[in-house]
């Protein structure tokens, strides 16, 4: 699957409020699905820096590991961040209502769609 097909295919996600894939490196969006009200560029800017201050405190700790997910928990929303196992600098981005979303479920489908995103 390209960029635009992974997003759609997160869309699926009950629950979907918008998602994002983005570069750590810049913070710059690479593609972006939904929103609903969610400024993604503000979003995917944000969770850059929530990314790189991971990966230094990883660094901090001598932890030789890689992020499989980061779970954000807000009052009405989950956030997850999922940097891909093939180009850790790339992450992908999901906020999804958390009334209506299952987590596990969201977390499995952002699994399956990292594995099958080709760059």
């Amino acid at each position: 699957m390209n960029i635009k097909e992974s997003l759609a295919k997160l869309n699926q996600i009950d629950g979907f409020v918008g998602a994002a894939l983005v570069d750590s490196e810049s913070g710059m969006l690479l593609g972006s699905e939904g929103g609903g009200g969610l400024n993604l560029e503000v979003a995917a800017a944000g969770n850059t820096e929530v990314v790189r201050a991971k990966r230094k405190t990883m660094g901090n700790l001598s932890l030789k590991d890689n992020i499989e997910d980061i779970l954000i928990s807000l009052g009405k929303q989950y956030h997850l961040i999922r940097p891909l196992h093939a180009r850790p600098t790339i992450f992908f981005y999901v906020a999804v209502d958390r009334s209506k979303a299952n987590l596990a479920m969201a977390r499995i489908t952002l699994s399956d769609v990292e594995k099958d995103l080709q760059l």
